[in-house]
């Protein structure tokens, strides 16, 4: 079994703040080195740079036989490539490739896709390790993730005597990719689909990043589900900025062609911008920024369903998230009015854990996660 270690510490290496975070996310899931992330930085002054230097990352560490390396960093790639680049799915491809063909050839998984009406959802089985299976643990990610990314994660559980099981549902990877599946709010659905093909009916469901909002709703329809982790949660994106934000930007949705003009500004002003716009429509499968964010407001607390959640919960948070204001995981805790147990943890600087998902010390978020789930299991 692949060995991976989760350094601490939550590096400055770029000026964009979200490219920064990029850079530590691969760090820190133990997948890139400090030093590739500090040499890609120094050759990246915006984000138009960013996919062929992660692409020369790639194959530098391929020539070197990096195989986890040059992996990860031709995911890293199509993260920041534009959905009309046709390079996107190129890169991907090149990706899913070492992944399962090179990477994790000799590993003890296995790789099945999951019937989901007309289409079909990815999964990835890892069992546990140890002859005595503690339970199962059921892995999503959220707005843009693959569930690769998290390979790392589930050797970790599997080793702690976990089977894990990962999934794409749409809007994500080969979902999205593969399948023409858009991002739906409706997670219940593709998680319940899960559930029914492994024959699982009692399960810690465990989301991550926008996950940490898609596992609530999937938990208050689906009973299978005994315990829920949210690494992250947003409870409400229209709640995410300040209140005076909020109200304008609902304002703006009721004046389209001003909200147009707005967008279509960012996009020529700001690059990055650009990417954030063009990437929500492609993972909604909308035309317009207005649809996009049409799409994003279904991501609210009416259909959240928090109320309906009735599980054991743990919550987990980084103090100086970046995308999400502390202020959420409050509001949060506060609508879990009938979970059966609530814990939850902020991180903080001190501890390096501070950021997204905990982004900089991974190993003492999962850490806290096994001994949760060790205690309820």
């Amino acid at each position: 079994m692949l060995e991976f270690n989760f350094p601490v510490g939550y590096h400055h290496f770029h000026k964009t703040k979200i490219m920064d975070f990029q850079m530590n996310r691969w760090v820190s899931m133990g997948y890139s080195r400090v030093e590739d992330m500090m040499d890609a930085a120094r050759n990246i002054q915006k984000v138009d740079d960013w996919k062929d230097e992660m692409i020369r990352q790639a194959k530098k560490a391929r020539v070197e036989n990096r195989i986890m390396n040059a992996t990860f960093y031709y995911r890293a790639a199509e993260f920041f490539t534009l959905p009309t680049d046709p390079d996107k799915m190129k890169i991907y491809d090149q990706f899913i490739a070492l992944f399962y063909n090179v990477l994790v050839a000799g590993e003890n998984i296995e790789r099945i896709l999951v019937p989901y009406g007309k289409h079909f959802l990815p999964a990835m089985k890892v069992p546990a390790k140890g002859n005595v299976k503690k339970g199962t643990l059921v892995i999503h990610g959220g707005f843009d993730s693959f569930m690769e990314e998290f390979y790392s994660m589930a050797v970790y559980f599997s080793k702690l005597n976990y089977e894990v099981i990962l999934f794409e549902g749409p809007g994500q990877g080969y979902a999205l990719k593969k399948q023409g599946l858009p991002l739906s709010y409706e997670w219940e659905k593709p998680t319940s689909a899960i559930l029914d093909y492994f024959e699982l009916d009692d399960v810690t469901l465990l989301g991550i990043s926008m996950g940490g909002w898609l596992c609530f709703r999937a938990a208050a329809y689906e009973p299978r589900i005994k315990r829920v982790i949210a690494s992250s949660i947003a409870y409400d994106y229209m709640k995410i900025p300040p209140p005076f934000i909020e109200k304008f930007a609902l304002w703006l949705f009721k004046h389209p062609n001003l909200m147009a003009w707005m967008s279509d500004l960012k996009m020529k002003m700001m690059p990055q911008e650009k990417w954030g716009i063009e990437h929500l429509m492609y993972i909604t499968h909308t035309k317009t920024p207005l649809e996009s964010g049409f799409a994003i407001l279904e991501f609210n607390e009416e259909h959240l369903k928090s109320e309906m959640v009735k599980q054991d919960i743990l919550i987990l948070t980084g103090e100086k998230d970046h995308f999400i204001p502390v202020k959420m995981h409050h509001l949060q805790i506060q609508a879990l009015k009938n979970a059966k147990s609530i814990t939850d943890r902020i991180f903080t600087e001190k501890e390096q854990g501070q950021n997204h998902c905990q982004v900089g010390n991974m190993g003492l978020s999962l850490s806290k996660m096994a001994e949760w789930m060790d205690e309820r299991v």
